[in-house]
């Protein structure tokens, strides 16, 4: 070889392999890749044996208990039972200017199971004053006894009662929106929800 360097002897210089940077950078990336998912793993069976912290701190403070639906406890035995139709005396009255609705409408209600006392027309206080289609009167003690049941016959008259009032009959004031008691049907399926109601449920959150 001519220039300026030449090589003599019969050994030539040994000449060193290019490095192999790729097959390196691909070493540690998968070593990388490899230790990534083994503590992934790691930590989803931390999760699983544990419960996993956001889960066990919401059940300790009950933040993420779902609702259940608990019934009201029935009514106490010691309640006082309301009275049967039977039991109860009606004095059927009539305040308007159609006659011949005290009768009539007595006549239903002893039909229906109920004691009839005085049918008449009602008394001057009264008298072409109930403008809804009736009164329910009675002593203070029939408020939750007497006039709930009679109520069953005619929804939505009004109740009163009078503290002075002695005996234990109540009024039926019949008034001028009236038109007939409730059908029968009707009327005995509401005193059977009176005689026994059903517990309310109550939302309650538990675990």
């Amino acid at each position: 070889m001519g220039g300026k360097y030449r090589i003599t002897g019969n050994k030539y210089p040994r000449m060193r392999r290019p490095r192999r940077h790729g097959r390196l950078v691909v070493l540690v990336v998968s070593s990388a890749a490899v230790l990534g998912v083994g503590g992934w793993g790691t930590l989803q069976l931390i999760d699983v044996f544990t419960g996993g912290g956001r889960k066990a701190s919401a059940a300790a403070d009950g933040t993420d208990c779902a609702p259940t639906t608990k019934a009201s406890p029935s009514p106490s035995p010691s309640a006082k039972p309301l009275p049967e139709p039977r039991t109860i005396t009606v004095n059927v009255l009539n305040a308007t200017t159609r006659s011949g609705l005290a009768k009539k409408t007595a006549d239903e209600l002893k039909k229906r199971g109920f004691k009839i006392g005085d049918v008449g027309n009602a008394p001057k206080e009264y008298d072409k004053k109930v403008k809804g289609a009736g009164m329910l009167l009675g002593p203070a003690a029939a408020l939750d006894t007497s006039l709930p049941v009679l109520g069953t016959q005619l929804p939505g008259a009004e109740r009163r009662t009078e503290a002075a009032r002695e005996g234990d009959a109540v009024d039926l004031v019949i008034g001028d929106a009236f038109k007939t008691l409730a059908k029968q049907p009707d009327a005995d399926r509401a005193l059977t929800k009176l005689a026994s109601p059903e517990p309310a449920p109550t939302s309650k959150k538990g675990c």
